[in-house]
Order: C-alpha cells, then sequence, then structure tokens
C-alpha cells in the first residue's frame, strides 16, 4: 500500500484514490491560447468599435472580463472533486432547460437562429450551458448502466438516449435553430456511449436516425439549404448568399506565408461578418499566416492530446467519461469552426473555443478545461497489469515513477 500525507478520496466506483500533481501541461496550454484570443480581440476591438459606433477598447475590454470571469470558474471546477459532479446533474438539466427556454421566448433572432439572452450590457448563449449539462448527466447516466450491466439494454439505456437525443433535436436545432451546436452535442454524445461499450451496431442504427433527422431539418429550411448550396459552390454568390464564405476564404488566402501583421487587418473593418466570433479563424489566418495558422492548430491538438492521455489514465468510468465528453466538445466545435472558415464545411455559426470573442463560450470552456484538470489530479499510471491494478499494488519504483513521471502518490491499495 502507498501512504501519503493527502487525505484520499472515495472515487465513483467506491475505490480510494489520493491527489497528485495535476497535468499543468493542460493548464499551460490552456492559459497560452486564451492570452492568444485575447491579442486577437485586441487587435481587432478599434475596428469593430468603429463600425457600431462604440468605443476602440470596447470589445477587448468586455474579453478581459471575459477570460477574468473564467479564470475563476477554472478555479471553481478544478477544485470540485470528479465525483462531485454528480450531486449538480439534477440543478444544471433545470438550469439548461430554463435557458433554452429563456432564449426563445426572450433572445433575439439573428440569422434565422435564436441564441442569445440579453442580460444587462452582456450576452447569455444557452448552447453552451446545455453542452456542459449534457456532459455531466451523460457520465452519470453510462456509469450506472455499466454499473448495473444493462448498458446493452434498449429499455434501460437506448431508450433514454433517444429520447435526450430528440429533446436536443427538438430544443436546439429547431427552436433555436442552431444546428451547429445540435451537431457538436450529438458529437459528444456519440464519443461518450462509444467509450462507455454501446455496441457499435447500436451506434450506427442511431447515426441512420440522425442522418435522416439532419436532411429534414436542411430540406424544410430555406436558411439551411441557402448554406448549404453556397458550401457547394462558394463563388456562384459572393455579393448575396455566399458573402461570408468568400470574405472568409480571401481573409484567409490573403494572409500568406507569414500574414500581414497583428495591426494591419482589412477583413475587420466591416468586410467580413462575425469577425470576432465565428470568423475569427479566418481573421486570424489573415494576421499570421500559414505559418500562424498552423502554430495555431498544433496547440489545439497538443491540448487534445492532452485529455486523450487524462482519459487513458482516468480512475473510474466516471472521470474517464467526464473527460472523453469535453473533448469530443471541444475537438468537434474546433474543427467545426476552423473547418467552415477554410471552405471544408459548410458556415455553421459556432465560435472557435479560447480564441473567439464571447463570455459565455469562454466561462463555459474553462469550466471545462478545470473539471479536466480536477480529474488529472487522480489519474493513475495505466501501464501495470490487471491484475496489479484489480489487488491494488502500486509500482512504487524509483524508476518506474521517473520513466513514465508519476508521482509518489498517484495511486493507493483499494484494500483498507
Amino acid at each position: 500500500m502507498v501512504y501519503s500525507r493527502r487525505r484520499p478520496v472515495i472515487a465513483s466506483d467506491g475505490s480510494m484514490q489520493r491527489r497528485h500533481r495535476p497535468d499543468y501541461v493542460l493548464l499551460l496550454i490552456s492559459v497560452f491560447m486564451l492570452v492568444l484570443g485575447l491579442i486577437v480581440v485586441f487587435s481587432i476591438s478599434a475596428a469593430l468599435g468603429e463600425q457600431k459606433g462604440l468605443d476602440e477598447n470596447y470589445y477587448v475590454n468586455k474579453q478581459i472580463i471575459a477570460v477574468l470571469l473564467g479564470v475563476g470558474t477554472f478555479v471553481v471546477a478544478c477544485n470540485v472533486k470528479p465525483a462531485s459532479w454528480r450531486r449538480v446533474e439534477v440543478p444544471l438539466l433545470v438550469l439548461a432547460a430554463l435557458a433554452s427556454i429563456a432564449v426563445r421566448l426572450f433572445g433575439e433572432e439573428i440569422n434565422g437562429a435564436y441564441r442569445w439572452v440579453q442580460l444587462g450590457g452582456f450576452s447569455f448563449q444557452a448552447a453552451e450551458l446545455i453542452k456542459f449539462a449534457l456532459i455531466v448527466w451523460l457520465a452519470g447516466f453510462l456509469t450506472d448502466r455499466i454499473r448495473r450491466g444493462v448498458l446493452t439494454d434498449n429499455k434501460e439505456t437506448l431508450k433514454p438516449l433517444l429520447v435526450a437525443l430528440l429533446l436536443i433535436t427538438g430544443v436546439v436545432a429547431i427552436l433555436q435553430s442552431d444546428l451547429g451546436s445540435a451537431a457538436v452535442m450529438v458529437a459528444i454524445m456519440v464519443a461518450m456511449v462509444y467509450v462507455a461499450g454501446l455496441p457499435l451496431k447500436k451506434i450506427m442504427i442511431v447515426g441512420g436516425i440522425i442522418a435522416v433527422g439532419l436532411v429534414l431539418l436542411i430540406s424544410t429550411s430555406p436558411y439551411r439549404r441557402s448554406r448549404l448550396e453556397t458550401f457547394i459552390n462558394p463563388t456562384a454568390d459572393c455579393q448575396g448568399a455566399g458573402y461570408q464564405s468568400c470574405q472568409a476564404l480571401l481573409a484567409v488566402g490573403s494572409g500568406g506565408i507569414i500574414g500581414l501583421g497583428v495591426g494591419r487587418s482589412v477583413q475587420a473593418y466591416g468586410y467580413l461578418p462575425e469577425a470576432a466570433n465565428d470568423s475569427i479563424f479566418a481573421i486570424y489566418g489573415e494576421k499570421f499566416g500559414f505559418i500562424g495558422s498552423t502554430v495555431l492548430i498544433v496547440f489545439f491538438v497538443a491540448l487534445f492530446s492532452r485529455l486523450k492521455r487524462i482519459i487513458d489514465q482516468s480512475p473510474d468510468d466516471y472521470s474517464r467519461l467526464l473527460v472523453v465528453g469535453i473533448l469530443a466538445w471541444l475537438s468537434m466545435q474546433t474543427f467545426i469552426n476552423i473547418g467552415a472558415m477554410i471552405g471544408l464545411l459548410p458556415l455553421k455559426g459556432i465560435t472557435l473555443p479560447f480564441i473567439s470573442y464571447g463570455g459565455t463560450s469562454l466561462i463555459f470552456v474553462t469550466a471545462a478545461i478545470g473539471v479536466a484538470f480536477s480529474v488529472s489530479r487522480y489519474t493513475v499510471y495505466t501501464g501495470r497489469s490487471s491484475i496489479q491494478l484489480k489487488e491494488g499494488i502500486a509500482h512504487d519504483s524509483v524508476a518506474g515513477r521517473r520513466g513514465h513521471r508519476r508521482p509518489h502518490n498517484a495511486a493507493v491499495s483499494r484494500r483498507p
């Protein structure tokens, strides 16, 4: 048994885990990307303010406030034990439901979608709360099914998952008309149920249902049909439906190899719609060019790799599924945003994590990173044999700890 001065905590599977040094590399990557996003918003704040008759520092000041709130949210989330999130599943779901109702009743329609509710001088995006609540609820739901041995049962597992899928479709994709956020939520669900062990055959059946629903949603919406046609041929109507796509490609292309420079953006001066939000990657590409864009993508990949590492070394099913949901959320949202800006995907109106202007997205992304950071405090080295894991025998040799960079207190015997 490995002893430690630190008090052991009870994991969601009933085993004892001791805290150890968390994944500071994950924290450093996140901080770097927050700072980079702040630099980009600062560089276009004057241009955006000039267009709307606001102070030149209006946007960067609001982004600084959002970053500070995000840091506070991270601090709170990273100090919550992973298993404690189970206690707030219901409150989070209730808040998500209320936010969904509020955004439809009191939200402002922008480009045919209801995504924002104004709260004083700030705006709130309900979809970000729904994503976070979905991850917390689904991690607990799947963990319960795994323990009870009913993960493959249609009535106990598949039926509730289909109900949740229908609710997401009805509330987010139809009522809020936010197909991009709905796609991210579906990706979260698919990733989590796959890692939990739901048979691939059942996942494919659900995937077929999703595909049919997607065709119906696109075919019944002139706005979505227009976006699909623009995606197929973005240069066909650059002065009309394809305007944003054309301007985004122009911004990315004009950046060249090294970019125009931080203070030399052209597209931010009213040419590219949603320059600070959905189109931020195009602005980034214009400023920093191919090299800068590659560096940003490398940092995103590094972030996802750290999350994958935490998943591989998570101490229990619940913690693992929490981080799987977070990884699916951030990676899918990044893929959709960047893909839309370079013409690989249709425009979806979705923010780029850490980089885009916007408080709600930033706060919930930092909260998610805080959850993953908390889980990293209880990770165990997965290179040990299954017998060692079952019997709780810690790999305590000096060479083992040095070779795997695993702290002395990373694991503890489950035996009293």
